[in-house]
């Protein structure tokens, strides 16, 4: 086995393995939020026998299916969840949504997330950033570097599309999992964020699950939801036209569909 090698693939590269990490780094607090690459994380350092302390840490912006998710992997694995509670809509500088908003929203995050982790004996916070997320489009990222976060996904190498493979292989059920921003990602810089309208994009976005779309986005456009789908979920889109209309209006007096779809 070269030094690149792991039980968990030849990807970190020859550098650290996961298997490294956790050996230097046995007890963890884990930033989870359910999503693929935070659930692989978890299970990997499961597998390498790190004491793992799991939190999730819930404010305005994180719908309430992403809990239920997080607590519902958790459970499948055999660990516990410390939900924190923080509210971030009292921090001025995050509800005016300037394009720092991230950066404000992940520095509150993780310094709650931080006073949890000392005050439980793990003051070493990973999270689930992992070599396909790139800092420049990430502001959020510079708060983590300045509070010492740690990142093994990151670290070691492992893509995006390196994480989604070895979690099928190891029968995650996160693996086909798509990736969900906040809520606060629908609302365009500069227009302030209430929790009111929060939880009308939040309602508008479970209306179209339950009418079988996925990894959609309802976007505010002034007053109206403009959605985003899958480009293989247009067609559809435009068949279901009157119930998407029925299920949004409810929420948004105008809906709109975007044809150029999500990326």
């Amino acid at each position: 086995m070269r030094a690149g090698d792991s039980v968990f693939g030849d990807l970190a590269g020859p550098l650290l393995t996961l298997e490294d990490f956790f050996k230097d780094n046995p007890t963890v607090t884990l930033a989870f939020s359910g999503g693929v690459d935070s659930s692989y994380l978890l299970y990997a350092g499961m597998r390498c026998g790190a004491e793992m302390k799991v939190c999730f840490v819930k404010t305005a912006f994180q719908p309430e299916f992403e809990l239920q998710d997080a607590l519902r992997f958790a459970k499948q694995v055999g660990v516990e969840i410390a939900v924190l509670e923080k509210n971030i809509l009292d921090d001025r500088r995050i509800i005016l949504n300037s394009p720092r908003r991230c950066y404000f929203c992940k520095r509150a995050i993780f310094e709650a997330l931080r006073e949890h982790a000392f005050s439980d004996g793990a003051p070493l916070i990973i999270d689930g950033t992992n070599a396909s997320d790139s800092a420049a489009d990430r502001p959020g990222m510079q708060a983590l570097s300045e509070l010492s976060v740690r990142s093994p996904l990151k670290e070691c190498g492992l893509t995006k599309d390196d994480i989604r493979r070895l979690s099928k292989e190891a029968g995650l059920r996160t693996w086909d999992k798509p990736a969900y921003s906040c809520l606060a990602t629908r609302i365009p810089h500069g227009r302030v964020i209430e929790e009111e309208l929060l939880r009308r994009v939040e309602k508008a976005e479970d209306a179209l699950f339950a009418l079988g779309f996925t990894d959609l986005r309802v976007r505010v456009f002034d007053e109206a939801a403009r959605i985003q789908l899958p480009g293989n979920q247009m067609s559809r889109a435009v068949d279901k036209k009157d119930d998407i209309v029925k299920a949004v209006k409810p929420y948004f007096p105008v809906v709109l569909l975007d044809l150029e779809g999500r990326g």
